[in-house]
């Protein structure tokens, strides 16, 4: 059954993921392998995953933490990190995950819309909450994993974890209940809260399992960050709702140690992302040679579109295909995807999942036939389709036109039925398989005092797909410097986050703007390009 990750109507992903699995017969099995950055491991079992998570809903109980309640991750890859995430959904809370390089605004911005009452982080990063901690009233509480109270609301990870019991009960859960929230980026404001739903496993497990083709031997390693809906969905979720081992690694990209990790550890399904997989093909190929990968069963990617040229470098140095998949935020699972067993028409994003109804539509709604680009939507109703934008219902409803979601993705599908993605149909910029708003980046730009204007878009990049690239107008008594550029990326990576870091900055004398007073990304987009800027009839003047 694809869906006997289901007891008694119980839809409650922590209780899945962890109780279920023991209460089947896999106390004993490891559930992760942990290895830090200094190559120490650590194996964890269902009961340990349990015994954690039941610790630490305990913990959000005592603080006060209710149903319905906000409570963040803010954390770099660690144990902690998937103790508190099943344990907050144990307890109906809601569990949204912050990448760990978010700066002072982003992290206000979500904390701030969320009206989170608690966060779970290490010393490192709580000088950032300090920060803007006076601007959130509802933030309760924060939870150090590493570190003694310094403050008013301040508690120990340790201490606390000590005095929980190590037994809880998860309320019966049914599948509507609010589960993860995750924070995407628009084009024209601020970061909207992509709200889940329990029910969201149904998608996970089946697709875990179907797509990613997961076996109850496997091992299993998805190289995302906890901080996106990857990380979340296929990096603690569908694995565990089947009872799969992962591995969970706390280093950063090292080609050697990758191949390493894979060949020792024994892995036979691998999930990471295109940019990834495009810096391993700079690597010394003797890396690829030498590496033991006969455990390893398949490779998906995911994040961003994949290029030809990295299926042809994995089928000649690897000896495998690389299967591309495809989904969203939005979507909380993977809609559409090349498998084991059906061609890679190398470029394509493959074909819809079981249940899934991708269409092609023009903007008025018609739908287009085969070879034509347009809007990719999709049929609403499957189980891990985002319930809301939190406090933001009208966009969210903006979202479903003419009786589909509209994913903001333009692509086309070929006569036999694989879709091809073409590129955004708004200026949201897909970096290294991060979203990056450009208000965001134009909002934190406009804090340096020299900057007087500021423009930004996406420009292709071979590695990171796209690159941010900044137009600055600056104040008439300031030059360009290349100190002034550190300052100007320094400043983002604070205020922002480092994968919205400009990694070029053009400065011009005038931003192009139309009469209303929007800045004309598209104008700018084809200034860098070399491109017809088109009709620019509109253009203040």
């Amino acid at each position: 059954m694809i869906f006997d990750c289901i007891e008694n109507g119980q839809y409650n992903i922590g209780h899945i993921c962890s109780t279920l699995q023991c209460s089947r017969g896999l106390a004993g099995k490891t559930a992760m392998r942990w290895i830090d950055t200094a190559g120490n491991s650590r194996d964890y079992s269902f009961a340990d995953l349990d015994r954690e998570s039941n610790k630490f809903a305990n913990v959000l109980k005592r603080l006060g933490i209710q149903q319905g309640d906000v409570f963040f991750t803010f954390l770099p890859k660690a144990p902690e990190q998937f103790f508190a995430f099943l344990g907050t959904l144990k307890t109906q809370a809601i569990c949204g995950t912050l990448f760990s390089n978010f700066g002072d605004e982003a992290l206000m911005d979500r904390l701030g819309d969320s009206r989170a009452k608690g966060v779970v982080t290490k010393k490192s990063l709580y000088k950032k909450i300090a920060r803007v901690r006076p601007r959130l009233p509802e933030l309760r509480f924060v939870i150090l994993v590493d570190d003694e109270p310094s403050a008013d609301g301040v508690f120990s990870w340790n201490t606390l974890m000590a005095q929980a019991p190590d037994e809880f009960l998860s309320p019966h859960t049914p599948a509507d209940a609010p589960s993860v929230l995750h924070y995407t980026s628009g084009s024209t404001g601020k970061p909207k809260g992509v709200l889940h739903r329990h029910g969201s496993i149904l998608s996970q497990t089946m697709t875990a399992r179907e797509v990613l083709g997961l076996k109850p031997e496997d091992t299993f390693w998805c190289t995302a960050d906890q901080g996106w809906v990857t990380g979340t969905s296929y990096g603690i979720i569908g694995p565990w709702s089947l009872g799969v081992t992962q591995l969970h690694y706390g280093g950063a990209y090292d080609a050697q140690k990758w191949m390493e990790l894979l060949g020792e550890e024994k892995i036979t399904v691998w999930y990471s992302a295109p940019t990834a997989l495009r810096m391993l093909m700079r690597e010394d190929e003797q890396i690829f040679k030498s590496a033991n990968l006969s455990a390893l069963r398949h490779i998906f990617s995911v994040g961003e579109p994949l290029n030809p040229e990295v299926i042809h470098w994995a089928r000649r140095l690897l000896n495998r295909d690389i299967y591309d998949t495809w989904f969203q935020t939005e979507t909380g699972a993977i809609m559409i995807s090349n498998c084991p067993g059906v061609e890679v028409r190398p470029g394509s994003m493959g074909k819809p999942v079981p249940g899934i109804e991708p269409v092609i539509l023009s903007d008025d709604g018609a739908e287009l036939p085969p070879g034509k680009q347009g809007n990719l939507c999709l049929k609403p109703g499957w189980p891990s389709m985002f319930v809301t934008y939190l406090n933001n219902e009208t966009v969210y409803r903006q979202k479903f036109r003419h009786g589909y979601y509209h994913t903001g993705d333009t692509a086309r599908r070929d006569e036999d039925g694989h879709f091809w993605f073409m590129g955004r149909s708004d200026d949201v910029i897909n970096t290294a398989g991060h979203l990056v708003s450009p208000f965001e980046v134009e909002s934190a730009l406009l804090e340096v005092e020299e900057v007087a204007e500021s423009g930004v878009i996406g420009a292709p990049d071979e590695l990171l797909f796209e690159k941010v690239v900044a137009y600055v107008q600056l104040h008439e008594r300031y030059k360009p410097t290349r100190d002034l550029e550190l300052k100007i990326r320094l400043h983002v990576s604070n205020r922002a986050s480092s994968v919205a870091t400009p990694q070029e900055i053009v400065f011009c004398d005038s931003i192009p703007k139309n009469k209303s007073g929007k800045i004309m990304r598209r104008v700018l987009k084809a200034l860098y390009l070399g491109d017809d800027p088109g009709d620019t009839s509109t253009l203040e003047i």
